[in-house]
C-alpha cells in the first residue's frame, strides 16, 4: 500500500479546486473575476484542472476602469480566447456615463468607481458568486476574508458578519439578492502564485518582467509617465529599467527597479523582499482603512 503526499503547492491546488468545484455546485449563476493579473491567471488554470474536459462553466468578468494598462487588457482578451471562455467587460466610463458611477470633483483615481460598475454587473446578470483572486497575505483587510465571504443585498461585506468554515465545509445558502464571493487563493501568498505559474508554465503579460519605462518619483515610488499620469512642473522623468508586482490602475501602481526577467529571477527577488506587494500600489497606501473601507462597501 503506497501512500502519497502531497507537497505545499499541490496542497494549495487542491484545496483552491475543492473550492472552485463547491461553487460550481452550490451556485446557479456563478463568475470568475479576471482581469488579467498574476492571481486570476492562477484562478483560470484551477478552473481547467478543476473542470476539463468540460468547457469552464461560468463566464470571466471584468471591471475596466479605464486606466488599465493596455498590456494588461490585451492579454485579459487573448487569454479569454485561448480558453473559450465568455469574457464580459463592464466599463467604468460606461457607468458614469449612465450615472450609475458618480466620481466625486477632483477624482482622479476610479478605484472607488469600480464598486458601484461591479454591483450593477452582478444586477445584470443575476449572479449569486463572484470567484476572486485575492489572497490574504496581501493586505490587512484581506487577511480577514474567508473562502466563502457573504454579501448583502447592497452588495457590502461585514467583517464581522462572517460564516464559519470548519473542516472545508462552506454555508452557501442566500437569499434572493444577495450574493458570495470565493477567494480560492485565500491561504496562498505571492511566492506561491509565483511558483505555481513557473510549475505550470503559465504565460502573464509582459509588465511583470523588467522592461524599460518613463517614471516620475512620487509618493516615495515610481510611477509611470502616462497621459494620464504626466509629470508635474519641473519633476525629473528617468528612464529605467522596472517591473509590477501588482497590478491596479496606470496611474495609481508603483514600479520597483528589477532586473528580473524570468520566474527564477521573481522568485528570487521576491524571498529577499522587503517591503509587501501591494506596497506598491498609491491608492492602498493613501490610507490603513482605505482597502477594508473600499471592500465594506462592495469592492473585490
Amino acid at each position: 500500500m503506497h501512500s502519497y503526499h502531497l507537497d505545499h503547492l499541490q496542497f494549495l491546488e487542491t484545496e483552491a479546486i475543492h473550492v472552485m468545484r463547491e461553487v460550481a455546485a452550490e451556485f446557479e449563476r456563478p463568475a470568475i473575476l479576471f482581469s488579467g493579473g498574476k492571481d486570476s491567471i492562477c484562478l483560470l488554470r484551477l478552473a481547467e484542472k478543476a473542470f476539463r474536459p468540460s468547457d469552464i462553466p461560468m463566464p470571466l468578468l471584468n471591471v475596466d476602469t479605464g486606466h488599465h494598462f493596455p498590456e494588461l487588457n490585451e492579454f485579459r482578451d487573448r487569454r479569454a480566447r485561448q480558453l473559450g471562455g465568455k469574457l464580459i467587460v463592464r466599463k467604468v466610463e460606461e457607468a458614469i456615463a449612465s450615472g450609475i458611477a458618480v466620481p466625486n470633483p477632483g477624482e482622479v483615481s476610479r478605484n472607488r468607481l469600480q464598486i458601484p460598475t461591479l454591483l450593477a454587473a452582478v444586477e445584470e446578470f443575476r449572479f449569486d458568486c463572484l470567484i476572486g483572486g485575492a489572497r490574504r497575505d496581501e493586505e490587512k483587510a484581506r487577511a480577514k476574508e474567508r473562502f466563502f465571504s457573504f454579501r448583502d443585498a447592497f452588495g457590502q461585506w461585514d467583517p464581522k458578519n462572517q460564516r464559519p468554515e470548519i473542516w472545508n465545509l462552506y454555508n452557501a445558502r442566500i437569499n434572493p439578492g444577495e450574493h458570495m464571493r470565493a477567494f480560492p487563493l485565500s491561504n496562498w501568498t505571492e511566492m506561491d502564485v509565483w511558483e505555481y505559474i513557473k510549475a505550470e508554465q503559465l504565460d502573464v503579460p509582459s509588465i511583470y518582467f523588467s522592461h524599460q519605462r518613463r517614471c516620475v518619483r512620487r509618493q516615495g515610488q515610481w510611477l509611470p509617465v502616462t497621459d494620464l499620469l504626466p509629470p508635474k512642473g519641473n519633476e525629473p522623468v528617468q528612464d529605467l529599467v522596472v517591473r509590477v508586482r501588482t497590478i491596479g490602475d496606470i496611474i495609481s501602481t508603483g514600479m520597483i527597479e528589477s532586473p528580473a526577467n524570468n520566474y527564477d529571477d521573481i522568485i528570487a527577488e521576491i524571498a529577499a523582499a522587503r517591503v509587501t506587494e501591494r506596497g506598491s500600489r498609491a491608492d492602498d497606501k493613501a490610507s490603513e482603512a482605505a482597502m477594508e473601507d473600499r471592500k465594506k462597501a462592495g469592492y473585490f
